[in-house]
C-alpha cells in the first residue's frame, strides 16, 4: 500500500525525524488560509504540492512556489483538478519553503534477495535519483542492517560520512537510524526521503544555522501486515485505487491486473504463477494474476470471475483448480452461477482435478455452450490461447 506524502511524513515524524510543518488542503481557499498562517509565522514563501501517488510531480507542474496568500490560492487552483500520469489531483500539501543548501537521498528498502533491510544513500538527491542509479551507480552507497540487531551505530555513522555529512554527524546518524526504525515499526517495504536537505535558516540575531530536514517522503506498507496496523489501513487513499482492486480486497482475493487477453483463475499462488508461465510459453498473454485461495467456495468463485470479466480486454478465461481443500463441485457451481450473470459471452476453459473432480465435470457438462473442459493443464492452456487468438480451439 502506497501512502500519500503527508501520511508518509506523519510516520517519519513519529520515528523522530526532522520534518517541516505541513497542512493539507482540498480547496484553493483552504490552501490560501494555510499559506497565510505560515507566512505570518515568518516563512518567506510556501510550497504547494500535489498529493498523488505518482512520481515526477514537479516536472508535471504539480509543485509550485508562492510568496503571498493570494498567489498560493491561485497556484492551488491550478494544481487541484489537474491530471498527473492519469491521476486527478484532489488534495495539495502546503508547507513553508526552505532555503536549500544541498539535496541528498536516503532510503531503506526491503531487499528480498538478501532477506535484509538495505539502507541506501547518495550525496546527490532530487528528482533524478533514478537516472543516477542507472548512469552512476557508484554514487549510491548501500549497506545492510543486521537481521537481529538492526542498524548499528557505526553503520549509521558510515552512511553519514558517505553522504558528506561529517559536519552534521549526530543528526545524520540519527536520521539514518530513524529511517530504519520507521521501516521496522510500520512493516514497510520502502521508506524514502528525497530530498533529505541541508536547510539554511537565518536566526533573529542574524546568525545562520544549517540543519537537516526531510523535505519529501515516500512510504509503502506491506499489505500482508496491515492487520497489525489499523491506523495505517485508515491512510489508504481509495480515490487512487482501481475499483477492481478495492473489490478484490473486499472479497479476500489476491488479484493483480495485467495487460493480456487470457483471464486466469487459479487456487494457490505457486500454481497461479505456473499457469501464467505456461500461457506465456504457449504464445498467450495473461490478463491477470488471481489466486482464489485454497478453500474457495462458490460465492468467492463467482466474485472472482466477475473481477476477471471487468477487464474488457479478456477474450478467454482459463480456470485451473487443484482440489485439495477446495472442492471441485463447489468451484464448478460458482463458475456456472457467475456465467449465468455475466454481461459478456466470454468462452471459458476449465481444468479441475482433485477433490470431487468427477462431480465438477458433470456440473460443467450440463452448463451448455461456452465452457470447455480439459484433463491436463497443457491442454487447457492450448485451448485458451487458441480462443484468445481468435482461432477455433480443439473440442
Amino acid at each position: 500500500m502506497k501512502l500519500q506524502e503527508h501520511h508518509s511524513k506523519t510516520l517519519l515524524r513519529r520515528a523522530g525525524l526532522p520534518v517541516p510543518p505541513w497542512s493539507v488542503a482540498s480547496t484553493a481557499a483552504e490552501a490560501r488560509a494555510e499559506a497565510e498562517a505560515y507566512l505570518r509565522d515568518g516563512a518567506q514563501r510556501v510550497v504547494i504540492k500535489a498529493q498523488v501517488l505518482a512520481g515526477g510531480r514537479g516536472k508535471a507542474g504539480g509543485v509550485k512556489l508562492a510568496s503571498t496568500a493570494a498567489e498560493a490560492e491561485q497556484v492551488a487552483s491550478q494544481i487541484l483538478g489537474m491530471s498527473i500520469k492519469g491521476i486527478t489531483v484532489r488534495r495539495v500539501m502546503v508547507t513553508p519553503g526552505a532555503d536549500i543548501v544541498r539535496e541528498l537521498y536516503l532510503a531503506a528498502v526491503l531487499d528480498r534477495t538478501a532477506k535484509r533491510i538495505r539502507l541506501m544513500g547518495s550525496a546527490e538527491g532530487g528528482m533524478e535519483i533514478e537516472e543516477l542509479a542507472e548512469t552512476r551507480p557508484e554514487q549510491i552507497h548501500s549497506l545492510f542492517a543486521h537481521p537481529h540487531l538492526g542498524l548499528l551505530d557505526y553503520q549509521a555513522r558510515e552512511m553519514a560520512f558517505a553522504l558528506g555529512l561529517a559536519a552534521h554527524l549526530p543528526a545524520a546518524a540519527g536520521i539514518a537510524k530513524g529511517v530504519f526504525r520507521a521501516m521496522v515499526d510500520n512493516d514497510a517495504d520502502l521508506v524514502e526521503i528525497n530530498p533529505l536537505a541541508v536547510v539554511r535558516t537565518t536566526n533573529a540575531d542574524g546568525s545562520i544555522t544549517d540543519s537537516l530536514q526531510a523535505l519529501d517522503a515516500k512510504v509503502t506498507i506491506d499489505d500482508s501486515a496491515l492487520h497489525r496496523h489499523p491506523d495505517l489501513e485508515a491512510m489508504r487513499d481509495l480515490d487512487e485505487e482501481d475499483p477492481v482492486d478495492i473489490e478484490a480486497r473486499a472479497q479476500g482475493l489476491s488479484f493483480i491486473r495485467l495487460d493480456g487477453t487470457i483471464g486466469c483463475m487459479v487456487n494457490g499462488a505457486g500454481l497461479a504463477m505456473t499457469t501464467m508461465d505456461l500461457v506465456k510459453r504457449a504464445g498467450g498473454e495473461p490478463a491477470n494474476f488471481l489466486d482464489i485461495g485454497g478453500g474457495a467456495r462458490a460465492d468467492k468463485v463467482a466474485a472472482a470471475l466477475q473481477l476477471i470479466l471487468a477487464d474488457h480486454h479478456v477474450q478467454a478465461v482459463l480456470v485451473n483448480i487443484f482440489g485439495g481443500i477446495a472442492r471441485g463441485d463447489e468451484v464448478a457451481r460458482g463458475l456456472v452461477e457467475a456465467r449465468s450473470r455475466q454481461a459478456r459471452n466470454v468462452p471459458m476453459v476449465v481444468r479441475i482435478v482433485g477433490t470431487n473432480a468427477d462431480l465438477a465435470a458433470e456440473i460443467l457438462a450440463q452448463a451448455g455452450e461456452g465452457i470447455q473442459t480439459a484433463t491436463s493443464l497443457d491442454e487447457a492452456v492450448q485451448k485458451a490461447v487458441a480462443i484468445a487468438a481468435g482461432s477455433a480451439a480443439p473440442a
